[in-house]
C-alpha cells in the first residue's frame, strides 16, 4: 500500500467535503473518486476508511455517504475535551522529565522545520495529548480523548494553518509548567489550548456558512 498516495487522496477528499464539492448525502464511491483524483482505487479505499473512522461518512444502504461535521458537534466535542484534558494536565506532574524532554525536542523541531510531509505534526500532537492522558492511569480516559480528537483531526495544519505555530508555543508552555510541578497552571493552559483549537475550527467552518449547520 502506497501510504503517501493514500494521504494525498485523504487530503483531497477532505477538501472536497469541506468546500462543498462533495455534499452531505453524496456517496463516496472508490471508482468515481479515483477517476476524479487520477488515482487507483487502493489509496482511495484507504482514504475513505479513514474518513469513515473520523465520522465524516456514514453507511447508508450499500454506500458510504458524506456527512458534514456541524458547529454544534464541534462545540460539544471541545466542551468535553476541555473538561477531560484540563483534568489530565493538572494531574500530569508525575510525567517523567525524560518524557517531557523528548516531547519538547520534537515540538521545537516542528517549530524549526515545519510540519513536514510525513504526518510528524500529527504524531507529535497525538503523543503529547496521549502522554498527559496516560498520566491519569485510566485507559478509559485515554480512549475517550483519542476518540474525541479523532473526530476533528481532519482540521490539521493544512486546514487551520494559523494554529500550527501557536499550538507549538502552547505545548511548550504546558511542558514548562509540568516540569516546574505546577499542575494547576498546566490545567489552565490546556483549557486555553483546547478553546483556541475549537475557535479555529469553528472559524474554518464559517468559511462555508451555507453548509456549517447542516
Amino acid at each position: 500500500m502506497n501510504q503517501p498516495l493514500a494521504k494525498q487522496a485523504y487530503g483531497k477528499i477532505i477538501e472536497m467535503i469541506l468546500s462543498g464539492s462533495l455534499m452531505p448525502g453524496d456517496a463516496l464511491q472508490e471508482a468515481k473518486l479515483g477517476e476524479a483524483l487520477d488515482m487507483s482505487r487502493t489509496p482511495v479505499r484507504e482514504a475513505i476508511k479513514r474518513i469513515e473512522a473520523e465520522g465524516l461518512a456514514v453507511q447508508e444502504g450499500r454506500f458510504l455517504r458524506v456527512r458534514q461535521l456541524t458547529a454544534a458537534e464541534v462545540e460539544e466535542i471541545f466542551f468535553l475535551r476541555r473538561i477531560l484534558e484540563a483534568y489530565c494536565a493538572r494531574n500530569a506532574t508525575a510525567v517523567p522529565p525524560s518524557a517531557l524532554d523528548e516531547l519538547e525536542r520534537r515540538v521545537r523541531d516542528l517549530q524549526k522545520y515545519g510540519p513536514g510531509e510525513d504526518d510528524e505534526q500529527r504524531r507529535v500532537d497525538d503523543d503529547f495529548h496521549r502522554t498527559l492522558a496516560a498520566a491519569t492511569g485510566s485507559t478509559m480516559m485515554i480512549g475517550t480523548i483519542d476518540d474525541l480528537r479523532r473526530r476533528t483531526c481532519m482540521f490539521d495544519h493544512t486546514q487551520v494553518p494559523d494554529r500550527f505555530q501557536n499550538s507549538c508555543v502552547e505545548h511548550l508552555e504546558m511542558i514548562a509548567a509540568l516540569r516546574a510541578g505546577d499542575g494547576e497552571r498546566a490545567g489552565l493552559l490546556m483549557a486555553d489550548h483546547i478553546t483556541n483549537a475549537r475557535d479555529a475550527i469553528l472559524g474554518r467552518l464559517q468559511t462555508f456558512p451555507e453548509r456549517a449547520d447542516r
